[in-house]
């Protein structure tokens, strides 16, 4: 189907609840703010996939005070009066969100004590990381990419109920298929749902993001203020090997710059975010932002990777008004950076701090993270090193001109070895290791003028990490913490240890809570990649023209098994 055919999208409207008429009314959830909610691509595509649908009616509803029942946003209705509830879930922190807002709109949170409709659902990343420590909770998981039948399973599910259809014998019905995880009743490896690359394009010979993402509404009260949202990349070729979006996302896609130009073209916003996780890559990137100036839209890049930054991009970013220009590091040194697969020399960073110096920017940001396994005393001295040679690069070019002196911000994060990467086997650092750490790097940047730093929670990194790598036993640790008030409430109070899914290293015959989940990734790979990671050897990125000719990892044999 064409853009036109497909289009779908209300700018600062809101949409008004119609008679229900024989659709199935269908809750989106999002499991957090309205503000975040309005500035989440996959939520807002989740919407537009199932919003038009003629048997379908669905509606918004976002976190709302403690204690008080969920509302729809687009007829005040409750969220009990929704057969479907479905939950969009981007990260493992807003695990006690769902089990609140179910709980405080007079819904079990436990599956167990919900025998009969409504039928709760979650989909988002979690869903295809490990939803195990959640899995109690919902009826069923969407595992795998939207576009890829969610629908067609929402179609299916309206049918059903208006033939008298009971939950048991629905979810009976679709506990085996590919993309839908039932806990409890489907047995064996769940298969992702994937959007197969469309037709390799002539001019670039790249595989193709046939239905790319974009935003459904724009608004002012979202983080990204009157931002209008599109997909320009899934997946990441460069593999590295801390990033589970490089692995649980491929194969990578490109979108086709005809589609992005008609799509803007449709809802002519005024600004607009390109999103995705290797945007210099894109091929079409100069002409679609020349593209985007010309017609005076304004825009901004969610990243760039140092090394893909060209005196001609930041040219046309400069005169579009871009003043902050974020830069990934990643590792303290080169020996890390390798390690990681990070692919990134230093002098390719230098170049692209003095470049970003050069031509005035007002801001950079430089994010490192720190906990790596095996990390010594003598990476970070190598980043002090780094840092030195930084604030050289940005003096060079600015001279003693204080107007244009360029501000730097270093910014570091804990590593949190998530599912489905090659880091999943390894340990983290206690709290204290990790505030000591996050100190030294503080330290680092006293003794420049115009370099900040800013740092990571080491409390919520060990919490992302129990969570993201926990078991269904981690789902009375979840609802303490709905029920109690916060995270630190539930450490207080639940009786046995989530701590020990982040002390305990594992091995390679360690069973994994995830393990069920088929991604396309061979789990072999992911283990070769651990060693090569404890080797310090890095791996070539996935070819520009698409798995045919690397067939390494498993996605190319599992590709072709459908």
């Amino acid at each position: 189907m064409s853009v036109t055919e497909d289009f779908f999208y209300y700018g600062l409207e809101d949409p008004i609840a119609e008679e229900i008429g024989g659709r199935l009314p269908t809750a989106l959830v999002f499991p957090g703010r309205k503000g975040a909610g309005l500035s989440t691509l996959g939520w807002q595509a989740v919407y537009r996939l199932l919003a038009p649908d003629a048997e379908l009616a669905v509606e918004r509803f976002f976190l709302g005070d403690p204690g008080k029942p969920s509302v729809s946003m687009d007829s005040d209705k409750e969220l009990s009066e929704f057969p479907l509830i479905g939950f969009s879930i981007n990260f493992e922190e807003e695990y006690l969100h769902p089990v609140r807002m179910l709980k405080d709109s007079g819904v079990p949170p436990l599956t167990a004590e919900r025998p009969d409709f409504p039928l709760v659902m979650a989909g988002g990343p979690v869903a295809f990381l490990n939803p195990a420590p959640i899995a109690p909770f919902f009826d069923l998981f969407w595992v795998g990419e939207a576009e890829s039948g969610l629908k067609e399973l929402c179609i299916e599910l309206k049918r059903h109920i208006y033939n008298g259809g009971t939950k048991k014998e629905f979810l009976d019905l679709i506990k085996d298929r590919d993309g839908v995880y039932v806990p409890g009743m489907t047995k064996g490896q769940v298969r992702r749902a994937v959007l197969p690359p469309g037709t390799v394009e002539d001019g670039h010979g790249v595989p193709l993001l046939s239905a790319p993402a974009y935003s459904c509404f724009i608004s002012p009260e979202a983080v990204f203020k009157d931002m209008f949202l599109v997909e320009v990349n899934r997946g990441c070729p460069y593999g590295c090997r801390f990033c589970a979006a490089g692995f649980i996302y491929r194969p990578p896609r490109h979108a086709s710059i005809d589609q992005l130009k008609e799509i803007v073209e449709l809802a002519d916003p005024p600004k607009v975010g390109l999103v995705g996780t290797a945007l210099t890559d894109w091929p079409d990137l100069i002409p679609y932002i020349e593209w985007l100036k010309k017609r005076k839209t304004k825009f901004s890049l969610s990243s760039v990777r140092a090394d893909g930054l060209t005196e001609e991009l930041l040219n046309i970013l400069r005169a579009s008004g871009v003043r902050t220009v974020t830069l990934a590091l990643e590792g303290a040194s080169k020996r890390l950076r390798d390690a990681t697969n990070k692919n990134l020399e230093e002098e390719d960073f230098l170049r692209a701090v003095e470049l970003c110096a050069a031509k005035g920017v007002n801001h950079l940001r430089v994010y490192v993270i720190v906990g790596w396994p095996g990390e010594t005393d003598a990476d970070y001295d190598e980043l002090a090193e780094m840092l030195r040679k930084m604030d050289e690069a940005r003096s060079r070019v600015q001279g003693k001109k204080k107007k244009q002196f360029m501000r730097i911000t270093l910014g570091a994060s804990c590593l949190v070895p998530k599912p489905w990467t090659p880091l999943q086997w390894t340990a983290m650092p206690t709290e204290k290791e990790l505030k000591d750490v996050l100190a030294k790097v503080k330290s680092l940047t006293k003794k420049y003028k115009g370099v900040a730093f800013s740092g990571d929670s080491p409390f919520q990194a060990r919490l992302q990490g129990i969570l993201s790598r926990g078991d269904e036993s981690l789902s009375e640790f979840i609802t303490i913490a709905a029920e109690k008030g916060g995270w630190k409430k539930a450490f207080k109070f639940y009786k046995g240890n989530p701590e020990k899914f982040v002390d305990v290293p594992l091995t390679k015959e360690s069973p994994l809570p995830w393990d069920f989940i088929n991604t396309g990734v061979k789990k072999s790979y992911l283990w070769r990649e651990w060693k090569r990671f404890q080797e310090g050897l890095k791996t070539p990125p996935c070819p520009p023209s698409g798995c045919s000719d690397c067939k390494s990892c498993g996605m190319y044999q599992w590709l072709e098994e459908k």
